[in-house]
């Protein structure tokens, strides 16, 4: 059997890539379910403490700013010290974090934590993403990224039903994040076989991109708010309009749900007609679903259908928007574009919930639905302008669509850039 130098110095023995891909997703899965966990819990558990709106949505903010600072830092930290020491590292420094909530009980400890626990994600994310790209050939990079976002997305639907399997205001739950974060270490260093090249591009200036693309960069950008609102501020909405605890997880898994059931269909359409006129129509579908939540009444179960659809038109957009621009830009510069695009969109999702959670304390938990109309619908009003005065990209030169998951890295850029343009009869 064929042996490969591994990046401790030793030999390991080759596996083979399919079966290393399963596994690395498993552990993506599980990663993310207790990160879901996590992040539904504190929302939820911090009304219990007595944190205010404010307060909770300044938590719920570090999670992206970590995010955020994460992704910039982890390249050079792999860079040095390897794939795999990184990955243990920060799994190992997140599970523990899971645990410190229960220790120390304040909005800055928290939001520590917080801020800790977005910096080891976003890290651990580029860890996954790197080895997927080196498994990757040009038959499997689209499956494999499919593979990908329903590990991720289906991950966090997960973790928001593990709510129920144990009082939220015991420690209990906070152990079992704990748990799942250092379980996924093992079939993602049982599946990695080499030290895979990082493969990130060197940053494109966003002033660049945006004079080449300023619907891609700006839509991204309210998208990035959207999201940031929908996943920051969804706990803190439910617990303020006293939603039943059963149907917490419900209510926040089902935008994931949509996420992924929706963005196949909402992406085949696009390959078939105008990108920009189905990012419209995907835009205002969504501001007139949260209009529609904001004036029901929250206790109704209308709330998690429309939630469902919420999630596939919000999650949907983000990836509409990666398309787009990889529509105006030639080939050479597709993974720099959408690495500028990732951080664009996390400017958005720090931007989101610290903006509008002292909203929602100032006037009403129905301001949650109110600020995604607004986000949802400037998106909208700006694609109509464009629309009206500038000429789209000729269908046959369009890329296809690719699902790209909320919140990965800029290293899952890399499966999107090699796909090839449609041509249409």
């Amino acid at each position: 059997m064929d042996e490969e130098q591994g990046i401790e110095g030793g030999p390991i023995v080759s596996v083979n890539p399919m079966v290393a891909a399963r596994a690395l997703l498993l552990g993506i899965a599980l990663l993310m379910a207790g990160n879901g966990l996590q992040g539904s819990l504190v929302g939820v558990r911090a009304n219990g403490e007595g944190f205010s709106i404010i307060e909770t949505g300044f938590v719920m903010t570090c999670y992206f700013a970590g995010f955020f600072v994460g992704g910039l830092n982890a390249q050079r930290l792999i860079s040095q010290v390897g794939h795999i020491r990184v990955f243990a590292a920060l799994a190992s420094v997140a599970s523990a974090a899971a645990l410190l909530y229960v220790i120390v009980i304040s909005p800055v400890s928290w939001g520590l934590m917080r801020f800790v626990t977005g910096m080891c994600i976003s890290g651990l994310f580029i860890v996954a993403e790197s080895w997927l790209n080196d498994m990757a050939t040009n038959a499997t990079r689209g499956r494999l990224l499919s593979m990908y976002m329903v590990a991720t997305m289906g991950g966090m639907t997960a973790g928001q039903f593990l709510l129920q399997a144990a009082d939220t205001n015991g420690f209990q739950l906070f152990v079992l994040a704990s748990l799942l974060v250092s379980v996924s270490l093992v079939p993602v260093t049982l599946s990695a076989s080499s030290n895979p090249p990082l493969g990130v591009p060197e940053p494109l200036s966003t002033i660049e991109l945006a004079r080449s693309v300023p619907t891609g960069v700006i839509s991204t950008f309210w998208v990035g708010t959207s999201a940031g609102v929908l996943m920051g501020l969804g706990a803190v909405y439910a617990v303020a309009v006293e939603l039943p605890e059963a149907r917490i997880p419900i209510f926040l898994a089902a935008p994931l749900v949509g996420s992924v059931v929706m963005q196949w269909p909402i992406g085949w359409l696009s390959d078939r007609a105008g990108r920009r006129s189905v990012m419209l129509w995907v835009a205002t579908a969504a501001s007139l679903t949260c209009a529609f939540l904001a004036l029901i009444d929250p206790q109704s179960w209308l709330v998690i259908v429309l939630m469902f659809a919420l999630g596939g038109t919000t999650f949907s957009l983000y990836s509409l928007t990666i398309a787009y621009t990889a529509d105006w830009l030639p080939q050479s510069q597709l993974t720099a574009a959408s690495a500028s695009l990732v951080r664009v969109n996390g400017v958005g999702a720090v931007v989101g919930p610290l903006l509008f959670s002292p909203i929602m304390a100032w006037t009403s938990p129905q301001t949650f639905y109110w600020a995604l109309v607004m986000t949802h619908g400037l998106i909208a009003g700006y694609l109509i302008w464009r629309v009206l005065f500038r000429n789209p990209v000729p269908r046959e030169l369009q890329r296809r669509f690719v699902i790209f998951p909320a919140r990965a890295s800029a290293v899952a850029s890399n499966l999107i850039g090699r796909r090839r343009r449609i041509h249409n009869p």
